[in-house]
Parts: C-alpha cells; sequence; structure tokens
C-alpha cells in the first residue's frame, strides 16, 4: 500500500519527504521490522519508541512515524499529534477496515468481561456462527488458540488478527476492552455493533489516579467509539443494577438495552433467582418475552454475566431457544471459580478475583454451598494500585474462617512489602503470611478437612508468575493438584 494512501485520512499528519513509498507491513518493535516496513514510535511507559528508530532502519524500514519533527533527513518521516492514536488508524487502513466486516462486540467494565465474552461465544457458536474471542484468556482466531499477551492486543495485531478472522471465514467476534485499552487508543478504530457495560469497582488506580478517570476510559468505548462506529445498528447494553451505568451518555444513533435482577428499569431482567451447588436457574423477563436460564456457571455475579449476555445476543437479532442452549453449553471458564477434581471431599477452586468486590462476590458464593471451613488464600499484584490491598484483606477476613496471605505478581516490588500493605486490612482478624506462593496453596490445602472448601484467588487462568521482569510456570491449579496428592492419610 502506497504511503500517500495510508496518510490521506490522518488528521494532523504532516509528512517529510516522498509519500510515494510502498509500504509492505507495519510495526511498533523494531525487532518486527522487515525491509519495506513503516515504523511507530511508540512513547512508551519505560522506554521512548524513538530509541529503537536506528534499529528499525537497520532492518529496513522505510518510513518512520513519529510525535516529534526528523532530527535528520534520508528517509520520509510522519509526524502526528498522537502516535498511539496515529498507530491505530493506519493498521486499520493497512489491513482494509476489517471489524467493517465482522459483528464485533466489546466488553468492558471491573469485573465479568471474560465470562460474558465465554457465554456470548457460546450462543454465537450454537447458533452455527464461526467465532473469533480475544481477551484475558486467549485469542481465538478461527479455530486456533493463542494465549493471551494482554487483555486487549495492541491496535497493529488487533487488526491484524481481524483480519486473518475474516481469512478464516469468522462472521462473530466477541472482545475484552480493557480501561488501558480505552487510554491507549487500540480500540479507537474498531466499527463495534454492540458494547457491553458489566460494572465498575476499585481497580488500576496505580493507572488512572482515581475511580471517575477509570470510569471516564470505560465510558470513551460508548461515547466515542461506538458512536463512531459505521454500523447501522448499534447496541449499548448496560447494567442497570450499577449506578455508573447512569453517567455513560450516549448519542443519537446507539440504542440501548438494560439489564439487571433489582431495577424495575431493567429491560432484560433476572426473576426466580436460584442458585444451587451444581449452577444457577432463573426466568428472565425480556422484550421478547421470558426464557429460562439454567447454567453450570456458580453465583449471583454469574447472573448478571448471563443477563449482559442474553439481552446483547437478543439484540442481534437471535433466537431464544439458541440463546439458552448456548448459555447451557457452556460448562465453564477456565480461572473462573474452577473447580480443581479431588477425592478427599473438599471443594477446592481457583479464580481470578484480583480486586476487592469480585473477592467478596466470589466468597459469597462459596459460602452459598455451606462449607464446614472457608479457607482463603490470596495475594495481591506488585506494581499495581496499592490502595486496594488492604481492602482486599477486609473482603477475605468478612467471609472467611482462615485466610492465608501470600504473593501473587510482585514484579518489581519485595514480596512481603505488599503482604504488610495487605494485612492493614485484617484490623484484629486472624489470618497467617506465607510468602512463597507454591507452599501457601499447600498449606491451606493441608489444613483443610472433607467438608472444607478452598480458594486460591487473584491469578486463576495464569501458567505464571512474575517476579521481577521474568515469567516463571506458575500454575494454581497444578499447585493445588500437587498438593492434594501429597495430603497427610490422615486427613
Amino acid at each position: 500500500m502506497k504511503l500517500s494512501l495510508l496518510l490521506s485520512s490522518l488528521p494532523g499528519a504532516q509528512a517529510y519527504g516522498s509519500a510515494d513509498v510502498e509500504i509492505c507491513g507495519i510495526a511498533y518493535d523494531s525487532r518486527k521490522v522487515e525491509p519495506g516496513f513503516l515504523f511507530v514510535a511508540i512513547p512508551g511507559f519505560k522506554e521512548e519508541g524513538l530509541q529503537f528508530v536506528g534499529d528499525a532502519l537497520k532492518r529496513g524500514a522505510t518510513v518512520v512515524v513519529s510525535e516529534k519533527r526528523p532530527s535528520q533527513g534520508g528517509i520520509p518521516w510522519v509526524q502526528v499529534p498522537e502516535a498511539r492514536r496515529a498507530l491505530s488508524h493506519l493498521s486499520s487502513v493497512f489491513y482494509g477496515h476489517p471489524s467493517r466486516d465482522l459483528c464485533l462486540t466489546g466488553v468492558t467494565g471491573t469485573n465479568g468481561k471474560t465470562t460474558t465474552s465465554f457465554l456470548l461465544d457460546s450462543i454465537f457458536s450454537m447458533a452455527g456462527k464461526k467465532t473469533g474471542l480475544l481477551g484475558t484468556v486467549e485469542y481465538r482466531v478461527g479455530g486456533k488458540s493463542i494465549p493471551a499477551t494482554a487483555t486487549t492486543p495492541e491496535s497493529l495485531d488487533l487488526q491484524r488478527m481481524f483480519h486473518q478472522m475474516i481469512r478464516e471465514g469468522v462472521s462473530f467476534v466477541t472482545m475484552e476492552v480493557s480501561s488501558h485499552s480505552m487510554a491507549l487508543h487500540r480500540v479507537s478504530h474498531c466499527q463495534f455493533d454492540a458494547a457491553i457495560f458489566t460494572n465498575l469497582t476499585q481497580d488500576h488506580l496505580d493507572f488512572h489516579r482515581t475511580l471517575e478517570e477509570y470510569f471516564y476510559c470505560k465510558q470513551k468505548l460508548f461515547t466515542e467509539v461506538l458512536e463512531k462506529s459505521s454500523k447501522e445498528n448499534r447496541w449499548a447494553i448496560l447494567n442497570a443494577d450499577d449506578p455508573w451505568s447512569e453517567k455513560i451518555t450516549l448519542g443519537k444513533g446507539v440504542r440501548v438495552v438494560s439489564y439487571g435482577i433489582e431495577s424495575r428499569k431493567a429491560q432484560v431482567r433476572g426473576v426466580k433467582v436460584e442458585c444451587c451447588l451444581d449452577g444457577v436457574r432463573f426466568e428472565i423477563d425480556s422484550p421478547q418475552g421470558k426464557l429460562s436460564i439454567s447454567s453450570r456457571l456458580l453465583g449471583r455475579h454469574n447472573v448478571y454475566n448471563i443477563l449482559a449476555a442474553v439481552a446483547t445476543a437478543q439484540a442481534l437479532g437471535f433466537a431464544s431457544d439458541t440463546i439458552s442452549k448456548g448459555i447451557a453449553s457452556l460448562q465453564a471458564v477456565p480461572g473462573r471459580l474452577e473447580p480443581v477434581p479431588n477425592d478427599q471431599g473438599i471443594t477446592v477452586v481457583v479464580d481470578y478475583a484480583h480486586t476487592p468486590d469480585a473477592l467478596e462476590k466470589v466468597l459469597r458464593t462459596l459460602q452459598e454451598t455451606k462449607p464446614s471451613r472457608l479457607i482463603t488464600i490470596f495475594g495481591c499484584g506488585g506494581d499495581r494500585d496499592r490502595g486496594k490491598r488492604p481492602l482486599m484483606a477486609k473482603a477475605a477476613a468478612s467471609y472467611s474462617d482462615t485466610t492465608i496471605v501470600t504473593s501473587d505478581n510482585p514484579r518489581s516490588e519485595d514480596p512481603q512489602k505488599i503482604i504488610d500493605e495487605v494485612i492493614v486490612g485484617f484490623d484484629g482478624n486472624d489470618y497467617t503470611v506465607v510468602v512463597d506462593r507454591g507452599e501457601a496453596i499447600r498449606r491451606g490445602i493441608e489444613m483443610a478437612h472433607p467438608g472444607d472448601a478452598v480458594l486460591i484467588a487473584g491469578k486463576g487462568h495464569e501458567t505464571y508468575q512474575i517476579i521481577g521482569e521474568e515469567r516463571h510456570p506458575f500454575d494454581d491449579r497444578e499447585e493445588a493438584r500437587i498438593a492434594l496428592n501429597k495430603r497427610p492419610c490422615s486427613h
């Protein structure tokens, strides 16, 4: 593609040198540059993209895009107001605006994004559609699964995957949209058909500073991206029971469907809700009539996730029978209240809960199963929102009989210092500190007796632990299985 065509509709772009250059590809990582590529120098959090221009040129880059003017001539250089927004635009144009040819749903909110995405994907699959799924657990491109590196991929990777999905016959795509991705313009040039808001509670304040700023980034999915989508029918699916939904302002052309349990204003409303040991059962009142739902997913919080998926599927035109079958066919979501099977009479569950609200909801769900004792093992991630650390302890203390505080992904922080900030929230309640996560899991399972429940929270589906800047193999589920196999016979 000619550089001139790429730049033809890029706002604020100032080209230095000839624009009559053929572009063979785009990269924002100099190590991935090939001859004929355009290199976008993104301002980073740790390193400045401009410092890698030399490496990009050595590898064959023929154009550089940055927020600064060129310091020397010799190759075409494009100055833009925002490099990340430019990357999003250029990527979409280069791959032919692929999201225009997909039915694309985005899911945002603090908790529930992954499960809601899996539920929608199950409904679409039940309808015989070939699907794509992008989120915290994995990227599914056609029939291929790729381990996720971020909840929402960088814009270039995102547009490339959309392009690949179309080539493989995918028609319906569900993706998680993180607040970070909105702030960093990763989805700025995605053409959404629907956007879901699940809820908002404290998280990521290390990045957003305030809850209001955090919400503002979530809201932009609706007020900026969805409103500007080229799709004829655009739907905003909002949680009527979450007060933050009322703050989402929408322009003309976006139709709203609300869902909930408590609010009488909810258009898709869950009634006669039963939360049982084997899942949830309830009825839905909606503009399409009544719908009976049965799911293996546990807990009231999953009723909300199901309602969000149902409301979206109805808006997109799917039949009630297909929707209910799609919900019922999803047996579990990796790392979300995922049981670790054993024959010792102990309920062992791994969950991704890493916010106070999510941890409280999971613990309340497990309490409903009436275990003899509820043992919770959790930690808090390093280099992340420090304000939620004592709140996590408060949630654990409120619903657990015994709590073991351990490491999560400490990253660059000292694990013990993270734990010191966590345990402030116990306020006199009993707890045990075991810094090594593997040992903490072994200790928690060793102290469990038949009839007890053990929750291992915080990492869920992750198969690694980040210490410093390195990822070490670590899987809560595997550690739990090992611990169960080594339990003393006296239990």
